[in-house]
């Protein structure tokens, strides 16, 4: 997926959905754009509806048929919780996994990853950024690709990462796995998924 200018794209959708837009900079110029906001009025609810769902599909660096598919999913669950269907369902990509594991510095990053091959889950290759990893899976890294480039220093580099819970990670084999089910916190997000559905139930 082709995304563009990221800072620009982030600045247009006023949160710093991508890693190169995480800075003070960024900051700066969103609390000066915020002031410009204020005084030009209150955007429409389609309006915020649209800039959600465009922060939740470049934050995982999908398309919009996929993300309309997986919002088609989450709502036609039997037990009512869609928000949390649609979080879990975007964090069990194999490419959010890999990017969550700290194996890769961006999601964009680990979908190639996974794209070329560097990446083994359950002692098979994958390289479908989309598949759905489940509870138990082991997600580990090719043996031929350890010695590459991509993971010099990597022992290093990993030591100042923070894994999420559902998920255990072993540097030294540099092998991951999915523990359990992520909970649903909507802090931890930049985007409002409740405002994703709106927009796609109109």
């Amino acid at each position: 997926m082709i995304i563009g200018p990221k800072y620009k794209i982030a600045k247009r959708l006023g949160a710093p959905i991508f890693e190169k837009t995480q800075s003070p900079k960024f900051a700066i110029s969103q609390a000066r754009q915020g002031r410009t906001r204020k005084r030009g009025g209150m955007a429409s609810d389609y309006k915020k509806q649209l800039i959600e769902k465009q922060k939740m599909r470049f934050t995982y660096g999908i398309t919009e048929k996929q993300l309309s598919r997986y919002v088609q999913e989450a709502t036609t669950t039997s037990d009512h919780q869609p928000i949390v269907h649609l979080i879990q369902r975007l964090e069990s990509r194999l490419d959010n996994v890999v990017y969550r594991l700290g194996l890769a510095k961006t999601r964009r990053y680990a979908r190639q990853m996974v794209s070329h091959g560097h990446i083994y889950v359950n002692g098979r290759r994958l390289n479908v950024p989309s598949y759905k990893v489940a509870a138990n899976d082991m997600v580990t890294v090719r043996e031929g690709s350890k010695g590459t480039g991509m993971f010099t220093a990597f022992a290093d580099t990993h030591e100042t990462l923070s894994v999420p819970s559902w998920l255990i990670f072993d540097v030294k084999t540099m092998t991951g796995k999915v523990t359990g089910t992520l909970t649903y916190q909507a802090t931890d997000y930049m985007f409002d998924p409740e405002q994703v559905l709106e927009y796609y139930s109109r």
